[in-house]
């Protein structure tokens, strides 16, 4: 079944993006890859590209001490907390009080996709810095606007948005950094292999970001086939699916693009 097949076969339930290509940034398939969902931990991607940009210039350090705290600027005034409730990543919560390094912070954001740890990261690098990230290698509709938990700004209309477009942007971005290796390896941790990893072989290196939240279901990832050239495959969805059929979902579109890998522009 190819990938039009699978989105006909969930037309109605939802909107879903899709961007596929390889790293020379020219998309071999997309379907509505430009409308932008609520970004969900999409965006902790460019919030560690921003911060590994601070770092190259010597304004943080991975080794400096942040200390763990839960009480943040909001974006529509004010102050907020990150509801631990929803936070699936429990390590950084053991650390409230404490010193650790920002470099464990983003192993943490990325890796567990805690959202503590993402917000006391982009407390450091600035939301403008990890926007402009996101508005270097986008179509500029994609934003990062506040943290994560924010729930006043929300309650503002203040949102992330991704599209699956400027995620696969971004992506392509850092696949191609000859400074990218920490970024990339970091993704290659993820620990929530659900959606792409899941629909290609095991042991394949995909370095990967996935988010979710109510409605949502998104990841974005670059695929490593030791006997091809590396695909980029960005995936958004907001639907009225179970969230295991997104999953599922992302899963097939990431088996079709496998087995067309070598011969990419061939996928229907």
């Amino acid at each position: 079944m190819g990938i039009a097949e699978l989105l006909d076969g969930v037309a109605g339930s939802g909107e879903f993006g899709v961007w596929l290509g390889r790293l020379d940034g020219v998309p071999v398939f997309r379907h509505g890859a430009e409308r932008t969902h609520y970004s969900a931990s999409t965006m902790k991607l460019p919030v560690a590209m921003a911060m590994t940009r601070k770092v190259e210039a010597g304004e943080l350090a991975l080794d400096q001490p942040v200390t763990v705290h839960n009480d943040f600027p909001s974006a529509a005034g004010g102050r907020f907390g990150v509801n631990p409730a929803e936070d699936e990543a429990p390590a950084t919560w053991a650390e409230l009080g404490e010193q650790v390094p920002l470099g464990w912070l983003a192993t943490e954001m990325i890796t567990r996709s805690s959202n503590l740890a993402t917000d006391l990261v982009l407390e450091l690098v600035g939301i403008d810095a990890a926007n402009a990230v996101l508005a270097e290698y986008g179509s500029g509709l994609s934003a990062i606007r506040r943290g994560i938990d924010d729930v006043a700004a929300q309650a503002a209309g203040i949102s992330n948005e991704m599209s699956a477009a400027d995620l696969a942007a971004v992506l392509v971005a850092v696949g191609n950094d000859p400074a990218g290796g920490y970024v990339r390896d970091l993704l290659a941790a993820n620990t929530w292999n659900g959606e792409i990893p899941a629909g290609v072989p095991a042991g394949t290196r995909v370095e990967h970001k996935n988010g979710w939240d109510t409605r949502i279901r998104h990841d974005g990832g670059i695929v490593r086939p030791g006997d091809a050239e590396p695909f980029v495959l960005a995936m958004c969805t907001t639907s009225d699916l179970p969230d295991t059929e997104a999953q599922k979902l992302i899963a097939a579109v990431a088996a079709e693009a496998w087995e067309h890998r070598h011969h990419l522009e061939t996928v229907r």
